[in-house]
């Protein structure tokens, strides 16, 4: 390598903004536009899916000549595919910095992942969960009793909100706190590693859901504290629908499995009563019955190795980049009002919820996809009590094209979220914001109508 290529090369890995975006599929897919011709599709919702990194799509199609039945298999692609598949979790247990003997367990998603937490807690587990949360971590606790915390205005009363709900309970038994990394709605950073050590503190655990923060920032379990983290593959640049459940063994082994099926049994034998006894395994296996998604978890792994070897610090670097220019774009339109919980200077990653003033937010989406070829989500997120306190006192009329509608007396809510990452051109970003205030400045160029409760363009 030539002296003058290293220098370019050692100058782009620090300097974010020679940086370019990781190569992702769908990059050059073009849509058309209701105003006539196609533009280059601009994909602003990576906190639903982000688009696969192309080294990932290519070590799956690298891999799938010799794709075959893991564990178990005599032939020689089961045991090529078994080794894979095994040296995945050891990929996944690097990538997120786990402790000795910590288990990494492989979903479907995170929801997935969180629902296989809730079914292992110990008897009279009780849970403590803030209302800000996603519905996969919201939800899925129907079997212990449930502390909803009230939204905090900052990350030092989440701490300090979390403390006292944790020195209040009674009786004082085996305890779990949920809590995001990031949130899917505002996409600021919460205070993992403080209401870990607050948690710990007051004799409960805590799990992360790491759906939002993972695809931006590195996550240790060792620093953080935490004693799981989940998250989902298709958010991290990986298809497939796999996801992750990593942390301490000890609740996992002593519950009944999550599935009760093969692969999580190690021996199933007869009794003379005419029922079973069953062996289940101590292994991440006792909680993955079944043939699993052997294509997921390989392309979760590719993607944990795509994004260390190309360094967070980097990534991270040339995403604030971004963020500070959607917010400062946002910023220059009067009628836009970001949301947020922890106020403007709080840390975030590629995750903006916005509303504009005399808009619909499913028109305005509508319009940026028909016009602009721009993708963005609207709605509440899978984040209902978190997105209708933030918008509370806003209501949208019922009329509007693309408005929810809601039940009576209750008013009508949603928002726009552009979000971002890795994979994400400047020109998209620009041509975001610029589509922003042309909308608000000129108005919509189409006529839109309600179909199913969505905003489409009229025909």
């Amino acid at each position: 390598m030539s002296a003058s290529l290293n220098a370019a090369t050692t100058a782009t890995a620090q300097d974010p903004a020679c940086a370019e975006p990781l190569p992702v599929l769908g990059r050059d897919v073009t849509v058309p536009l209701v105003t006539g011709g196609e533009v280059t599709y601009a994909a602003l919702d990576y906190a639903a899916s982000a688009p696969a990194l192309q080294r990932v799509w290519d070590d799956v199609a690298a891999y799938a000549p010799y794709y075959g039945s893991v564990h178990r298999g005599a032939g020689y692609l089961s045991q090529l595919s078994t080794d894979l598949f095994e040296q995945s979790r050891t990929t996944v247990a690097e990538f997120l910095d786990c402790r000795p003997g910590d288990q990494v367990v492989f979903t479907r998603s995170t929801t997935d992942s969180l629902n296989l937490l809730a079914a292992v807690l110990p008897a009279d587990c009780q849970v403590f969960v803030f209302e800000t949360e996603h519905h996969a971590s919201l939800l899925p606790w129907t079997n212990a009793q449930v502390t909803y915390l009230n939204a905090p205005r900052t990350p030092a009363e989440a701490v300090a909100t979390l403390e006292r709900a944790l020195a209040e309970r009674e009786p004082y038994g085996p305890a779990l706190v949920c809590v995001t990394g990031a949130s899917n709605v505002t996409g600021e950073l919460w205070p993992v590693k403080e209401l870990a050590a607050a948690a710990h503190a007051h004799g409960a655990r805590i799990v992360l859901d790491a759906a939002q923060l993972a695809p931006h920032h590195p996550v240790s379990v060792r620093d953080l504290d935490v004693d799981w983290v989940a998250f989902s593959g298709h958010k991290l640049y990986a298809p497939f629908g796999s996801g992750v459940l990593a942390g301490r063994a000890d609740w996992l082994q002593e519950a009944e499995p999550y599935l009760a099926g093969g692969g999580a049994s190690r021996k199933v034998s007869r009794r003379e009563d005419g029922g079973v006894d069953v062996e289940w395994h101590t292994t991440a296996a006792r909680h993955e019955a079944g043939s699993p998604n052997v294509i997921g978890v390989y392309s979760i792994a590719s993607a944990c190795r795509a994004l260390t070897e190309a360094g967070f610090d980097h990534l991270v670097a040339r995403e604030q980049q971004l963020v500070t220019r959607v917010r400062e774009g946002l910023a220059e339109v009067p009628a836009v009002r970001v949301l947020s919980l922890f106020g403007e200077d709080a840390p975030r990653v590629g995750v903006i919820s916005f509303v504009v003033d005399g808009w619909n937010s499913s028109h305005f989406a509508a319009a940026l996809s028909a016009e602009y070829g721009i993708g963005v989500r609207d709605g509440l997120f899978c984040a209902h009590p978190l997105v209708r306190t933030l918008l509370g006192s806003e209501p949208q009329a019922q009329g509007e094209c693309g408005a929810p509608e809601a039940a009576p007396g209750e008013r009508s809510l949603n928002a726009i979220r552009v979000s971002f990452g890795a994979g994400t051109p400047d020109e998209h970003v620009e041509r975001f914001v610029r589509a922003v205030r042309e909308l608000v400045t000129d108005g919509a160029k189409w006529q839109y109508r309600t179909q199913e409760g969505r905003c489409v363009p009229a025909v």
